[in-house]
């Protein structure tokens, strides 16, 4: 079985999947070599572009930063941005997109930040590498278990999750993958530190339960940091390679509440506690230390806790709430040093 999840944008709404027009920006938002197609067992592939949607893009492309991410914020949130004095979440990432902190490239590149997280945490809760290839060839991919997970380091959601590899082939994978590092996952959002991440592909362990099944995604949104006392809270994107995902937000305390991020649908019923929660939240903790605001983004299969990435600016400052008021109280939680 090969499931493909190479989602078009969002590092929340999607870096997660592909749900439709609802779990994504719609086509006139995105460049068109990120339009992908997404047939069962096929790797994605880039629609054909009209001349008329060439001339669109090529007119994107000339704006001012500025200007396209209040133009992008007005179609997705519902109103423009207040740069110059941001007050909401998604204004205060805004702002990082245009502004980056040095340290956003490595620590943004899912290959580089490997070696911060295991200087933090210790190498066991890294995930392990089976294979950083210079070119993806026939003898790296029989080199490959029956199981894996492949990946770029430079963007968002270019994962594709392989339980059996003789149901796929090298030749669509291979495929897949340069059509990954043909892509210019800046041009998306104009996230600027992506612009300085060289694009590799690379494969990991596969995560598994012990039933066998993909584990949920803990997305914990840590604010304050440096203080040593962060305020989190956590989105649970559960059955993220199925048919039936939800995303549940919690507090430390594991009240599920009543906020949606994203187009994620909400579970009737909430998860139960994760029994090694104190140790997610431990792991979490640590890693935000040095940021007064980013996304730690684990993995907890059977009592174990494994880092999946880093997002300072998570879904490009566009990502919509609900209640809508969330983004408002959120932006409180964001110190102002966060913006300098």
């Amino acid at each position: 079985m090969t499931t493909t999840k190479s989602a078009r944008f969002s590092n929340e709404a999607g870096t997660s999947t592909l749900r439709g027009r609802k779990a994504d920006m719609s086509e006139d938002d995105v460049p068109d070599d990120w339009l992908l197609s997404h047939d069962a067992g096929k790797p994605a592939q880039p629609r054909r572009q009209s001349s008329v949607r060439r001339l669109k893009e090529a007119a994107k492309s000339m704006l001012p930063a500025p200007l396209f991410l209040s133009l992008l914020h007005h179609k997705e949130i519902g109103r423009y941005p207040n740069l110059r004095r941001p007050t909401t979440f998604n204004e205060k990432i805004l702002q990082k997109n245009l502004r980056p902190d040095p340290w956003f490239v490595e620590l943004t590149d899912k290959l580089t930040v490997r070696e911060y997280v295991a200087k933090k945490l210790g190498e066991k809760h890294v995930i392990p590498l089976l294979s950083v290839p210079d070119a993806f060839t026939q003898e790296v991919f029989d080199a490959l278990p029956n199981a894996f997970v492949m990946k770029a380091n430079h963007g968002s959601s270019y994962v594709e999750v392989v339980k059996n590899k003789s149901a796929t082939s090298f030749e669509q994978l291979r495929d897949l993958a340069n059509y990954w590092l043909s892509l210019d996952f800046y041009k998306i959002a104009r996230e600027r530190h992506y612009r300085k991440i060289k694009p590799r592909i690379f494969f990991e362990q596969l995560l598994l339960d012990s039933s066998g099944n993909i584990p949920a995604d803990y997305k914990l949104h840590c604010f304050g940091g440096r203080s040593g006392r962060p305020i989190i809270y956590i989105l649970v994107i559960s059955d993220r390679f199925g048919g039936n995902t939800r995303g549940d937000v919690y507090d430390v305390d594991w009240n599920h509440l009543d906020i949606a991020i994203g187009y994620y649908k909400r579970s009737p019923v909430p998860a139960p506690r994760p029994e090694n929660l104190d140790a997610i939240l431990q792991a979490a903790t640590k890693l935000c230390e040095d940021f007064d605001y980013v996304r730690v983004d684990l993995y907890a299969p059977d009592n174990h806790v494994y880092f999946g990435e880093l997002t300072f600016t998570p879904g490009a400052g566009v990502l919509p709430f609900t209640p809508d008021s969330t983004d408002y109280e959120w932006g409180k939680l964001v110190p102002d040093t966060f913006c300098r």
